[in-house]
């Protein structure tokens, strides 16, 4: 029988969101809905990284309290909603700076963290390979460095008076000290594994493979749609970036061609640039790809929106004009009314992961999307005697007719252009 954990053994939370009123919209939609859609999305990473969300408070303002965010009235409420619910932890869905945390913390009487920390928590749990651990570690210094002074009591003497001089600031001093030769020393560790991955990938670079990305916004399927493209086993879950680590599979496409297909962790609204580092090991994949699946989930309201975030990030990494294809996920939760009414078109694929509607189609719309190794439609003759040629053919081509001629075997195929290259048959070679 299958058991859930109890939620008594989560740790409990409280969420706060912050709307301005008069903040520049999308026409059509009211202001504080982006906002209440961020909050609704910090509640699904709360639970990803293990909390039970016990209540959450929503405020439209003017303008953000440059001292606590949300007014020094308004920390009275959290505070007391917070009590209520025994939520020893409030989440603010936003980036505080030092100053506003600890003004937080002080009004509330409770623990409070920021969306960053959050999405910190999360990657920590989900890193497995050395790199992606050094990586989070890495972000979660640089986030804690100007946050040092004040987060604790045991290092916050520096008012001045008798008896407070001296021990503090050289505490404070000893840890900030501590915090960047470790950070020095994750750098180079991390520049060392990225030389090792730049080596390997220089090794599958050899063979003219093309690579192909998976990307998106979290949670939008991307790597049920791997597993069911390349039968991975990569790890499934609701719970947002499950995947941090970089996976490639080589896929063989419907022209008999093989590409490695790249399965990356997933993208959020407002993420900070400091994060993006925590990603490099995936983004790397992104950056060096031949071709992009944009993969969307038609069936969130707001996947309109979540594009338009991925689509930001996809700029501050310069891939933004890089070749694409838009992949329209999960059309297996739509009705058949809904997803007739979807827009698609040649440079687009519906798809479902799950049930493996569409991929067919999606494998066909790869293979002629892809730019590297373009297909040749060739008519060859190779020497009988030359079997791993004949074999090769075969393997990497789609052989389309063949009869044997004396001591020799004509050959009309669709070959990919490394393969006559390395069979060094005439690309002008006379078509069928």
């Amino acid at each position: 029988m299958k058991t859930t954990r109890p939620t008594e053994n989560l740790e409990r939370v409280f969420l706060v969101g912050v709307g301005l009123k008069r903040a520049a919209h999308v026409p059509g939609i009211d202001a504080g809905d982006a906002e209440r859609a961020s909050l609704e999305e910090l509640a699904e990473l709360a639970r990803s990284a293990g909390a039970h969300v016990a209540g959450s408070m929503f405020q439209m303002r003017d303008k953000i309290d440059p001292a606590t965010v949300i007014g020094r009235g308004k920390i009275d409420e959290v505070k007391i909603e917070a009590d209520m619910r025994h939520a020893p932890l409030i989440i603010f869905d936003r980036n505080l700076s030092p100053t506003q945390l600890r003004n937080l913390e002080k009004g509330t009487e409770c623990r409070v963290i920021d969306r960053t920390q959050l999405i910190l928590d999360i990657f920590a749990r989900h890193a497995r390979s050395r790199e992606g651990q050094l990586q989070v570690e890495l972000a979660q210094l640089n986030y804690s460095l100007p946050r040092l002074a004040g987060s604790a009591k045991a290092l916050s003497r520096q008012a001045g008076g008798i008896g407070t001089r001296g021990p503090g600031e050289q505490k404070l001093e000893t840890d900030r000290r501590r915090i960047r030769d470790r950070i020095s020393k994750i750098t180079k560790a991390i520049e060392a594994l990225r030389r090792q991955r730049s080596l390997r990938r220089q090794t599958r670079q050899a063979v003219p493979l093309g690579t192909v990305a998976l990307v998106g916004y979290t949670n939008v399927g991307k790597s049920t749609l791997f597993n069911s493209l390349s039968r991975a086993g990569v790890l499934v879950s609701s719970k947002m970036f499950a995947t941090l680590d970089p996976t490639v599979r080589a896929v063989r496409l419907p022209s008999n061609r093989r590409v490695l297909l790249s399965d990356t962790v997933g993208f959020i609204r407002d993420l900070p640039p400091g994060l993006i580092a925590a990603f490099r090991a995936t983004l790397e994949e992104v950056q060096e790809s031949a071709l992009l699946l944009l993969v969307t989930d038609v069936s969130n309201p707001h996947h309109t929106e979540q594009d338009a975030e991925v689509e930001k990030i996809l700029k501050e990494l310069g891939v933004a004009d890089r070749p694409r294809l838009h992949v329209l996920n999960k059309i297996d939760r739509l009705s058949p009314e809904e997803a007739a009414a979807v827009n698609g078109n040649h440079n687009s694929a519906l798809v479902s992961g799950l049930t493996g509607q569409g991929l067919d189609v999606l494998l066909s719309r790869i293979d002629e999307a892809m730019p590297v190794d373009p297909l040749l439609h060739l008519s060859f003759t190779l020497p009988l005697s030359n079997g791993r040629a004949i074999a090769l053919v075969h393997s990497l081509g789609r052989v389309l007719h063949s009869e044997v001629r004396d001591s020799s075997m004509a050959i009309e195929a669709e070959i990919p252009e490394s393969v006559a290259r390395q069979l060094k048959i005439e690309p002008n070679a006379t078509p069928a």
